[in-house]
């Protein structure tokens, strides 16, 4: 016979450790910067690359603005600093809409899993991402992108910034 009991996780640097579970994790959750650890396999290319940098997540009115900034380097080619930003919302309980730099919808995160994941399609390009949540404050998000001229997965690992 099993017992069930939550997954207890070390102390989070900005609080005392709590027992988890998804339904803690709420947008708030996210404020503040994160170190960013980036690894890319570009199937299609037959290469691959590191990102190495630090997510911000800086609150606003109506959530979250994201922001990452990092050092690209990609098999082959010159080293370059990468930015990226994307909007994060409140998408209803225990939802996150994550939403493009300029409003249009990108994905949802459901915040009631510890492994949650979800799908965009872009033209004849598909995106899956599956975030995981089990070692939180540490989280990863994973993606599998597919399409005539795209075939790459990966893989974004957070950690609470020194």
């Amino acid at each position: 016979m099993y017992e069930l009991r939550p997954l207890c996780l070390p102390p989070h640097p900005r609080g005392r450790a709590m027992p988890m579970t998804a339904s803690r994790l709420t947008l708030d959750s996210f404020a503040g910067a994160w170190s960013l650890d980036r690894e890319i396999a570009d199937l299609h290319q037959g290469s691959g690359g590191t990102l190495t940098g630090r997510a911000v997540f800086t609150p606003e009115a109506d959530g979250l603005a994201y922001v990452e900034e990092g050092r690209l380097r990609m098999t082959g080619k010159p080293e370059l600093v990468a930015t990226r930003r994307y909007l994060w919302r409140d998408a209803g309980p225990g939802t996150i809409a994550v939403l493009f730099e300029d409003g249009r919808p990108f994905h949802h995160i459901a915040l009631d899993r510890l492994m949650p994941d979800d799908n965009h399609i872009c033209g004849a390009d598909f995106y899956h991402v599956t975030y995981d949540f089990t070692h939180w404050p540490r989280w990863s998000a994973a993606w599998r992108v597919q399409g005539p001229r795209k075939d790459y997965r990966m893989v974004s690992r957070y950690a609470p910034a020194d």
